[in-house]
């Protein structure tokens, strides 16, 4: 049987049971993504850029580079942030089919889920192992995020801006958000991915991200290098299982990270493979 205390943060991160309701949203012949029928309608004041047909809509035929349907993109962001539909954040990501698949456009981070386009990021485990068991470098996010704010997080975590693959975005969040050295964050260990399709208030979450195990030696105590985190503990493994198991103290996407290094490291067991199956229910 599947642990409930466990199973509750992936049916969590995944609460939509179909499209149902959405529209897909297309850049050529790729469907990118899916919206409301209240942005859709909102589109209908751009015919220029956006087109309607039985498949949903997509951008206008004559945008065929990234960066004609980037720009397109954009200069529709500043009418629909003050119809109240999205928040431009000033991050541009970049729009893919497929998390491996080619650049087709870039948008702004918190249209995303809005368009119902897929977000990449990396999560970083901070491990140190000693005599007495595996422990974790947690980071207590800052009281005045936007989202989560106090919560657990892993050492390091961002999205995956435009330009940037996820071993560079580990890098650079590495020395911005803990003060990590490039070449002890370089040796991180990919370790393979989490995915899910949340519906919140912004749209639909898509989100892919690339988990990486980064072993930290004894000395070595991360430090807060921005204001996305007021402080960083060393908690053993077992404590931090408990804090999943047992609150609602973790980010919610980082409960699925963190899930995926206890199956990894042997902590938790999965004797029908539903906590793994669980793990991988977002886009490609």
């Amino acid at each position: 049987m599947p642990d409930p205390a466990l199973t509750r943060h992936i049916d969590a991160c995944n609460n939509v049971a179909s499209p149902a309701g959405l529209i897909p949203f297309r850049l050529g012949a790729a469907q990118v993504g899916w919206m409301t029928a209240d942005l859709a309608q909102a589109l209908t004041f751009r015919p220029r850029d956006f087109h309607f047909d039985a498949d949903g809509v997509a951008l206008a035929g004559r945008l065929r580079s990234p960066g004609q349907r980037s720009e397109a993109l954009s200069r529709t962001l500043p009418a629909l942030a003050a119809g109240g539909f999205l928040r431009i954040r000033g991050e541009p990501f970049d729009v893919r089919e497929t998390s491996d698949g080619p650049v087709l456009a870039t948008l702004d981070r918190g249209a995303l889920p809005a368009f119902g386009v897929m977000s990449q990021g990396v999560h970083v485990n901070g491990l140190v192992r000693r005599a007495d068991g595996l422990h974790l470098w947690v980071a207590i996010r800052a009281k005045d995020k936007a989202v989560a704010p106090g919560q657990l997080d892993n050492v390091v975590a961002g999205g995956i801006p435009a330009g940037l693959s996820a071993e560079e975005t580990l890098v650079k969040e590495a020395a911005e958000e803990a003060c990590l050295p490039p070449a002890l964050a370089a040796t991180a260990r990919p370790v393979g991915r989490v995915s899910y399709v949340m519906r919140n208030a912004e749209g639909l979450r898509r989100d892919v991200l690339h988990c990486f195990d980064l072993d930290l030696p004894e000395g070595v105590v991360p430090r807060p290098g921005d204001d996305e985190v007021e402080r960083f503990e060393l908690w053993p493994a077992a404590r931090v299982l408990a804090a999943v198991r047992g609150t609602d103290d973790v980010k919610f996407n980082v409960n699925l990270v963190l899930i995926d290094l206890f199956l990894r490291e042997g902590l938790v067991a999965d004797p029908d493979g539903s906590l793994r199956a669980g793990l991988d229910q977002g886009p490609d």
